[in-house]
């Protein structure tokens, strides 16, 4: 399934190997507590899944894009791949399965706040051969998260290394993966739960910094409004966050990676890159929904003008 074509001729290519959902994202007064039932009048149903949503943001910044993952063979499917599609993501790596396609349930209150439940589905049938080694390889970007089988992250990050690829973890939701393969990315990207939460898991602080010198590779730790800091061999470099009314953050996430992804396969310097994903990441927050929510290159240009 994917692009009429099957692939991408010359040139660098991000390949995103990760989560692909059908999102339903409600619009509550509040983040319901337990036991409490809260009404609205509607739900938006929209493609999402984190790794789905990092492709599309990449590929609407301007990158070459194959998407590797799974749906299932139900009525969810055409709907999770459809954003993929008109974006130009390469999904000839995309299976079908007998699994039900990946869902998420996403509160979502007045301050932008959100509370997501995830049912992942065909996404734990995804394996990492079905990236083929043609994509691996200098020049080429493979960006990963956690919301696919963690044995498959681990073996696609330990053949991506052998093969000198670029590799940015996403480390979220926040799981174990074998040291060994923590060490061998190029840039690890977490938040602040995430970070906290790997810091006790390596028994190191939680800040960029800390997380660094554990693992000894460069680390972003994304601190929401108050921007993101980047711990690299040159030290430590604070990135600001743009000014906006948030609407809606379900996305941001996903949105920073996809377009920091993007700026560094066309050949920026790192901070230079992380700016532009800040950038990209605000005009998100101030959109509501998933890969809906996503700006593409002309406006995120306007926004760091």
């Amino acid at each position: 399934m994917g692009r009429d074509d099957g692939g991408f001729g010359q040139g660098t290519v991000i390949t995103v190997f990760g989560s692909i959902n059908l999102d339903l994202i409600f619009a509550l007064p509040a983040i319901p507590r337990s036991g409490e039932t809260l009404l609205t009048r509607s739900v938006a149903i929209a493609p999402g899944g984190k790794g789905a949503n990092q492709a599309v943001a990449a590929a609407l910044d301007g990158a070459s894009v194959a998407m590797a993952g799974a749906v299932g063979q139900d009525a969810l499917a055409a709907g999770a791949l459809r954003l993929l599609r008109e974006a130009g993501v390469d999904l000839s790596r995309v299976i079908e399965t007998d699994a039900a396609t990946g869902c998420a349930a996403i509160s979502v209150d007045p301050q932008g706040h959100n509370a997501i439940a995830v049912g992942s589905g065909a996404n734990l049938l995804a394996r990492a051969d079905q990236v083929e080694d043609a994509l691996l390889g200098p020049g080429n970007t493979l960006v990963l998260q956690m919301e696919v089988d963690r044995q498959q992250t681990q073996a696609l990050i330990r053949r991506a290394r052998a093969a000198d690829t670029r590799i940015i973890l996403n480390l979220a939701p926040a799981a174990p993966l074998a040291l060994d393969a923590l060490s061998a990315v190029d840039l690890l990207v977490v938040n602040e739960s995430e970070a906290a939460w790997l810091s006790e898991y390596l028994g190191c602080f939680p800040d960029a910094v800390g997380l660094r010198a554990a693992l000894g590779v460069d680390v972003v730790r994304t601190l929401g409004e108050a921007g993101s800091e980047l711990a690299a061999l040159g030290g430590l470099t604070a990135i600001a966050a743009h000014r906006i009314d948030a609407l809606d953050t379900t996305a941001a996430g996903d949105c920073f990676i996809g377009v920091l992804a993007a700026g560094l396969d066309r050949g920026l310097a790192l901070d230079s890159a992380l700016h532009r994903a800040s950038a990209a990441a605000g005009i998100c927050c101030t959109r509501a929904g998933s890969q809906n929510s996503l700006p593409n290159a002309h406006e995120t240009d306007d926004a760091l003008s």
